[in-house]
């Protein structure tokens, strides 16, 4: 008999099962009877309540009071598969992480739902009752403890048990199990004594056609069940979260500073790392991992890919490639955040001479941005509208183009509705609001966005630029191949604007001996003195 005659058949393995060739783990009643023996008792005390689970409740009684007598349920979305079997790093939906208070990798599945409750007699005096679902820590007397690669704890380490995070957050908890009856049970009209849900969509698949299914199921006319409105309740839903986080509160605000200072720390790494950027084939790739080292240092993850675009490479908005060199005399337009634990992150661009010195022409586009940046600050105050920061930073650099020649028109004319050519070298918007999403308030109305008044709480982002493309006849060739952008995080008071990120320079002199110091240290450390 050959070989090939004693392999199994693989077509008799299903599948699925396929994926675990590799594994080799043993199945007998031996292994797993002494797998499930001579364990030390975890015996850890529950934790202390969370700093975030008072102002999470918070949250959810202010959604709770938009949505009295239905049911809504928000999904932390599944594990993505990266490869094979191979999972991306788990990062809950926005909207679940700001409800819960939880952040890092928790909780992959989970679902929280708010319950509908009689007046008054929800959670806090509120509508709802809120619960958690998720899949808490199994036994080690359990074969998911050894052979489950994305939950077992031999595999990821524990999972906090319902207890532990009930303590932690003050919310109550069910095993996941529970969740198809929590989600499904007396759905239908309110008018024949049923409930009506509202779904954060989009974020899990799996609950999505649960729900689906659930009002199909207890639809009075199901054929003719009308899911464009039933698509428009729940986009209210996601409408309203968004909305509420327009205004941060003082965790959330605390949350976004540690953000930036662990950016500010990220910034002066890849200042370190320009000295071997310069010699590297892709200098860019070195600034790139100098910030994300630090990122994952001090935070959790980058808060969105980093842009390290150097010389023309500058010049396209989302340079996410970073493949490139660095050469001396080129500018570098960082733009980079650290995502803090908690999932809130900053979002800084600075632009800076890879050689720590500008040129005369690299030093006037970085000097009419500045001054446009600043315009922007100083019309950002209490009261005024947000896209009035836009209108003053576009203003400025209209003018500056138009000092230089390079605009066809006159000012006034290319800032009117109808002109716009300034817009060809500063394309697009000059502020979004920043927080557990780099864009975060995406799904908020437009009058509470663009149209919103800036109110204290809010934290958003003002990052004019321009960028003068190789490639770009229009210009003189002078300023062919130079992109700046300079970008700081805001804080909006009732007193006025706070520059969360104002400890990385801003003026050209300070850039300039900023980065001589970070050289001249590391010189010192070489024992070669100072450049």
């Amino acid at each position: 008999m050959n070989d090939a005659e004693n392999t199994p058949n693989s077509a008799s393995q299903p599948l699925d099962e396929r994926v675990n060739n590799r594994s080799q783990r043993p199945s007998s009643d031996a292994f797993k009877a002494f797998m499930a023996s001579n364990w030390a008792p975890t015996g850890h005390q529950l934790p202390a309540r969370d700093a975030v689970a008072d102002y999470a409740a918070a949250r959810r009684r202010a959604i709770s009071d938009q949505f009295k007598g239905e049911r809504l349920v928000i999904p932390a979305g599944p594990l993505k598969v990266r490869s094979n079997d191979c999972d991306y790093r788990f990062r809950p939906h926005s909207g679940f992480a700001h409800l819960t208070g939880l952040g890092l990798d928790h909780e992959p599945d989970a679902v929280l739902i708010l319950e509908p409750a009689g007046e008054g007699s929800g959670d806090d005096g509120g509508h709802h009752r809120a619960t958690l679902y998720f899949r808490p820590l199994a036994g080690r007397d359990t074969e998911q403890f050894y052979a489950d690669s994305r939950s077992g704890e031999f595999w990821i380490g524990a999972r906090p048990t319902l207890a532990e995070f009930e303590a932690r957050l003050g919310l109550s908890t069910a095993h996941i199990d529970g969740l198809e009856t929590a989600i499904t049970k007396n759905v239908g009209a309110p008018e024949i004594g049923g409930i009506s849900i509202r779904l954060v969509r989009k974020v899990d698949e799996n609950i999505d056609a649960l729900v689906d299914t659930a009002r199909y199921n207890t639809a009075k006319d199901p054929e003719n069940l009308d899911l464009a409105v039933l698509d428009a309740l729940d986009e209210k839903l996601s409408e309203a979260l968004s909305e509420l986080r327009l205004l941060k509160d003082e965790w959330e605000v605390e949350q976004m500073m540690t953000a930036v200072a662990a950016t500010v720390e990220g910034f002066e790494e890849v200042v370190k790392s320009l000295p071997r950027a310069l010699t590297h084939a892709r200098g860019e790739r070195v600034v790139e991992g100098a910030f994300f080292a630090r990122a994952r240092e001090v935070g959790n993850e980058l808060g969105y890919d980093t842009i390290a675009a150097a010389g023309n490479n500058a010049t396209v908005l989302h340079w996410t490639r970073n493949t490139g060199s660095i050469s001396a005399g080129e500018l570098l337009l960082l733009d980079a955040g650290v995502e803090v634990d908690s999932l809130y992150t900053a979002d800084v661009t600075r632009t800076l001479p890879a050689n720590g010195t500008f040129t005369e022409i690299q030093r006037k586009v970085y000097e009419a941005v500045l001054d446009a940046a600043d315009a922007g600050f100083a019309a950002a105050q209490p009261g005024t509208k947000f896209r009035d920061i836009h209108t003053a930073a576009t203003t400025v650099l209209a003018e500056r183009l138009a000092e230089w020649g390079l605009l066809p028109v006159s000012v006034e004319e290319a800032i009117s509705t109808e002109g716009q050519q300034h817009r060809r070298w500063m394309p697009h918007g000059t502020s979004h609001h920043l927080g557990l999403d780099v864009h975060d308030c995406a799904q908020a109305k437009r009058e509470l966005y663009l149209d919103g008044i800036l109110t204290a709480g809010m934290v958003f982002t003002i990052e004019p630029g321009l960028y003068f493309k190789n490639e770009d006849l229009a210009i003189p060739e002078e300023y062919r191949g130079i992109g700046v952008r300079i970008e700081d995080d805001i804080l909006m008071t009732a007193d006025g604007p706070v520059n969360l990120s104002a400890a990385l320079p801003r003026k050209a002199a300070d850039v300039e001996s900023w980065m001589a110091g970070i050289y001249g240290e590391l010189d010192h450390a070489a024992g070669r003195g100072t450049i």
